[in-house]
């Protein structure tokens, strides 16, 4: 399940809920109540090491944890040390530091840990610490002091023993492996052989499912299973890969694809439910024969009248199950194939999936899709099996898809635990070096993605020789890479930029620009520039140099030549420039300086357009595009937009909403430590130092003021004086406060932040639940529709860095929580368990309305809070709700599955066709993904691969926003305007203290 502090974390550095769970833990045990302990569990949950633990142990971690906060570079422990905690990472990332002699400087890093990494259960027996370990970033831990911990062991010591690294978890040796031989050995017989590892003894939930799927076959079509005669031989009750693919086409809308209809069968093949005649190990969409289980043995069990009506009734079921199942299933039977059977759909699908794994996020796309091609699957079954041991020569590189493993040094025993999307075994290849460690399996069931040595060096070899090197002064400038002319676009460019100086890049997409294509045609290249140009080269450097380059000269050649070169050099400047302000037409507006330059780059085109006729094309166009930058700007110079505080429109006016700019000036209330307040009109993207003099204007105070953040729980945050556009990064119910430093301690939440005291329920209850969604949806389009591209990458890299606000974007975030609190709120000031039971029903129907909406961002906003601690903990309430809701929301939260990066989610999205209310938190997550992973200078040159990399997700912005949201005339019904006025104004408690309480008050706790 996605975390609701993620998506807090967006809006707000430290915004209330993210903080209050530390003020939890930082009590003293015995200090920490039952509320205490549900805020810190809400925390838990979304950290990826802890979905394993038994609730129950889970509830003591809470009540014994204490929180650790270190800055980077902060040494926690040495090798050598005897340790007094265990600990788990929460954020950041540690380095695992190992020395061979006694002297700390000989250490080596041998691999870093990440969140949801746990360490330190050495303290079990008291034994030295096998490694030094040092902050790699600003981290959070959880540490568990000695005493607590082993009391934890004894008690729980049968689920922690599957939790902890060897040798206090289990250790068991197994052959059982799915293991792809190296390419020189791969046969047929090798192959065929590797199915006997797969058919296993199968699940009880794929069994079922099997006996579903044939009963019903047996019920609707049961010529599809019969005896089948091929090269004169007979095949006992078979049935044929198409006609079952057929036939899954047909059953229900959870199916969208053959190709999803061979994973759903190969999740059935994988586990022995399902066989082909001759043990081949892949299902396959052709005129082949499998056979289910029970038809095996001769005379299988035909199925009562019974047995059919139940199959039909859990057909639904089970073909969601499987439809879950399926793309990981079907991922696996690719990697399975040998390297040159892999077809272009093949590694299509298999470059996707990498896209989305930590360990490669810093590679190009190119050496992604080399290794599409040759990376191989491996599993192995039980944990205990050493995959390889120290010493050993190095022949391969490791991934981890699933499951964990220990790594282990001699003399020292576990020195750290590795997780799904970590790597190892690379440094072996990279220095032809044995191995540094021994790899050990933590748990059952572990696959890998395997980089066989071979390819890894033919790889490197490739990237160095398909990649050109401009150098100035012995130094690179440019480094281009050979394009590989993948993802439908056919590349015209011979090579593409990796990086470069900021000039370079630029100089190079001029020179590469097409003159005879229309403007209309898009190049994803230079889309990239013009989206990300302004990280590495901001408007007041682009613009000189667009000039500089419309007046370059050819400094040799004929005159013709001179000419000719002159008269191209000016239609790209002049082409670039109008894309560019195209794309920028908004942010444009709130510049003078690069209006400034259009009217400049006018007036000579104008000017040469009377020697070089061929200018005159382009000239109506930037005529065009001078004049409307032109008109909007003294337009909005006359008359700022002035908003009012926290952006909230207020009113119910039909206008349409109109995105936040820069220059607009808000209204705001700034509060004082007596609650009284002082009103200020100031820029939206003013920064807080500007913010701090306007208020001390009002004041007339001299003081060194602090403006802070102040959330309804009383958690405090002081803007730094360089922040810009705050107001719209509090939280919900959150106020801006000014006093000097002294007196910050003193800082109280004003009564109105702390939300209703009664629900709205006797208001909403009489609205339907489509009306609801729909007018919600109409909202959620309108905020989206107003942000604006660049507020991404603003966001991504920090708004401060480029002086902008991001307000269109913040709102759309915040309303995001909204709607989430909303849920919460409702759920827990409802007193009476019947109506709270109606809640979750109508919760439940607007989720639904909402996907059909294809509005996910207020979908997940609402499964989510219905998965708030305060709301799921109530028992009674859940117990009386219809099964028939149950089976719904059931299936809502596996929408949400973060596993395998939120593929369930990603799948869902792919189906969609635009418009689409994304789930937006996701997006931000996947673009600060790719800006931790990636530098964004490599060697003092702009790392354009980067850019590319967070451009392509921007394109999904751009994709579910190129179709306009068409209002449906049938949801005008008469109370409309009453449903439009609710949904645009939520009262909501944001404190997650205050919501745990009301839960508790509501159904206390059972002793």
């Amino acid at each position: 399940m996605i975390s609701p502090k993620m998506v807090a974390a967006h809006t707000s550095t430290h915004s209330s809920a993210s903080a209050e769970w530390i003020v939890c833990l930082d009590k003293r045990p015995a200090e920490r109540s039952g509320e205490d302990v549900d805020i810190i569990l809400a925390r838990l949950k979304s950290v990826k090491g802890f979905e394993r633990f038994n609730p129950r142990l889970l509830q003591e971690i809470c009540l014994c944890g204490f929180y650790e906060c270190l800055e980077k570079g902060i040494t926690l422990y040495r090798q050598g040390d005897i340790g007094t905690s265990w600990y788990a990472v929460l954020s950041g990332s540690l380095d695992v530091k190992v020395s061979e002699t006694a002297n700390h400087q000989d250490a080596v890093t041998i691999c870093t840990l990440g969140i949801g990494t746990a360490f330190g259960e050495s303290i079990l027996d008291n034994t030295p610490r096998h490694a030094t370990i040092v902050t790699r970033e600003a981290s959070e831990l959880l540490r568990i002091e000695q005493r607590e911990f082993k009391a934890l062991w004894e008690k729980h010591r049968q689920c922690m023993a599957g939790l902890l690294a060897p040798p206090y978890g289990v250790m068991e040796s197994g052959p059982s492996s799915d293991r792809m031989p190296d390419k020189e050995n791969l046969n047929n017989n090798t192959l065929g052989s590797m199915s006997k590892h797969l058919n296993k003894v199968p699940s009880e939930k794929i069994l079922h499912a099997g006996k579903v799927l044939r009963n019903v076959i047996l019920s609707r079509a049961p010529h599809m299973i019969r005896d089948r005669k091929y090269h004169l031989k007979t095949y006992q009750q078979c049935c044929v890969g198409t006609e079952l693919v057929d036939w899954q086409m047909q059953q229900g809308s959870c199916v969208h694809s053959r190709i999803q209809a061979v994973g759903m069968w190969q999740v059935l093949l994988e586990e022995g439910v399902l066989n082909h005649v001759d043990q081949e190990l892949n299902f396959q969409d052709k005129y082949l024969f499998y056979r289910f289980l029970d038809d095996e043995q001769e005379g299988g069990m035909q199925p009562s009248e019974e047995e059919k009506k139940e199959a039909e009734e859990e057909l639904p079921d089970t073909l969601m199950l499987l439809s879950q199942m399926g793309p990981d299933a079907h991922m696996r039977m690719i990697l399975r194939k040998p390297p040159g059977q892999r077809t272009a759909d093949d590694l299509e699908i298999i470059y996707e999936e990498l896209l989305h794994i930590k360990a490669l996020s810093h590679l190009s796309t190119t050496v992604k899709r080399e290794l599409a091609g040759v990376l191989i699957f491996e599993s192995h079954a039980k944990a205990g099996t050493v995959l390889f041991n120290q010493g050993e020569e190095g022949t391969s590189w490791y991934i981890i898809l699933k499951g964990s493993v220990n790594v282990v040094i001699y003399g020292k025993g576990v020195v750290c635990t590795l997780h799904e999307g970590d790597d190892f075994g690379k440094l072996a290849l990279v220095n032809d070096a044995p191995r540094a460690a021994s790899i050990v399996l933590r748990e059952d069931n572990c696959h890998f993605l395997r980089v066989d040595k071979e390819d890894f060096n033919r790889i490197l070899r490739d990237v160095e020789a398909n990649t050109v090197r401009l150098k100035e002064h012995e130094q690179d400038v440019l480094v281009l890479e050979k394009a590989s002319g993948h993802g439908g676009f056919p590349s015209h460019h011979k090579y593409t930029v990796m990086t470069g100086t900021p000039e370079k890049i630029l100089e190079h997409f001029l020179e590469t620009m097409r003159l005879d294509s229309q403007f209309t045609e898009s190049d994803p290249a230079l889309d990239d520039f013009i989206l990300m140009h302004s990280v590495f080269l901001p408007n007041t450097q682009l613009c000189p140099l667009l000039m500089a380059h419309y007046h370059a000269q050819a400094s040799q050649g004929s005159e013709q030549e001179k000419l000719d070169f002159a008269l191209n050099n000016k239609r790209r400047v002049v082409r670039l420039a109008l894309q560019w302000a195209t794309f920028h037409a908004d942010p444009l507006q709130d510049e003078e300086a690069s209006l400034a330059f259009l009217e400049e780059l006018y007036v000579a085109v104008s000017d040469d357009a009377r020697v070089l006729p061929a200018l005159k094309d382009q000239l109506p166009l930037l005529e065009k595009m001078v004049k409307n930058n032109s008109d909007d700007s003294r337009s909005l110079q006359k008359k700022h937009k002035v908003l009012l505080r926290q952006f909230s429109m207020g009113d119910d006016k039909q206008q349409k909403r109109q995105p936040v700019r820069n220059n607009d000036e808000i209204l705001f209330k700034v509060y004082c430590i007596d609650h009284t307040y002082t009103t200020i009109r100031v820029p939206v993207a003013a920064s807080v130092r500007e913010v701090i003099s306007a208020v001390a204007d009002k004041l007339g105070s001299a003081e060194d003021l602090l403006l802070v953040g102040l959330s309804s729980a009383g958690d405090k945050v002081v803007l730094k004086p360089s922040d810009v556009s705050v107001f719209s990064t509090l939280s919900v119910n959150g106020r801006l406060f000014v006093c000097p430093r002294d007196q910050l301690d003193s800082l109280t939440p004003l009564p109105e932040q702390e939300g209703p005291s009664t629900g709205s329920l006797p208001t909403f209850e009489l609205m339907s639940s489509k009306d609801l969604a729909y007018q919600m949806t109409l909202y959620d389009w309108e905020l989206f529709n107003c942000v604006h591209e660049l507020e991404l990458v603003y966001h991504t890299f920090g708004r401060q860095h480029f002086k902008k606000t991001t307000a269109n974007l913040d709102l759309f975030l915040r309303r995001f929580n909204e709607i989430q609190l909303w849920v919460i709120t409702e759920v827990c000031l409802c007193t009476q368990l019947s109506k709270r039971v109606q809640l979750l029903k109508k919760f439940i129907k607007i989720a639904a309305h909402c996907k059909e909406y294809r509005n996910l961002n207020s979908f997940f906003a609402i499964v989510m809070g219905m998965s708030n601690p305060a709301v799921s903990r109530l028992s009674q309430t859940w117990e009386k709700l219809p099964s028939k809701f149950k089976k719904f929301y059931g299936e809502f939260e596996n929408l949400m599955d973060p596993s395998r990066n939120h593929r369930a989610y990603r799948l869902t999205m792919a189906k969609l066709d635009p418009p689409i209310i994304p789930f937006m938190p996701l997006l931000i997550k996947d673009m600060t993904f790719t800006h931790d992973g990636n530098k964004t200078y490599t060697e003092c040159l702009v790392n354009f691969e980067k850019m590319r990399m967070i451009a392509n997700t921007v394109r999904i912005v751009r994709y579910c926003r190129s179709q306009p949201f068409n209002l449906d005339v049938s949801q005008g019904n008469k109370n409309h305007q009453d449903v439009r006025s609710y949904v645009h104004q939520m009262n909501v408690i944001d404190n997650q203290r205050t919501l745990s309480q009301l839960s508790n008050k509501l159904e206390p706790r059972r002793t």
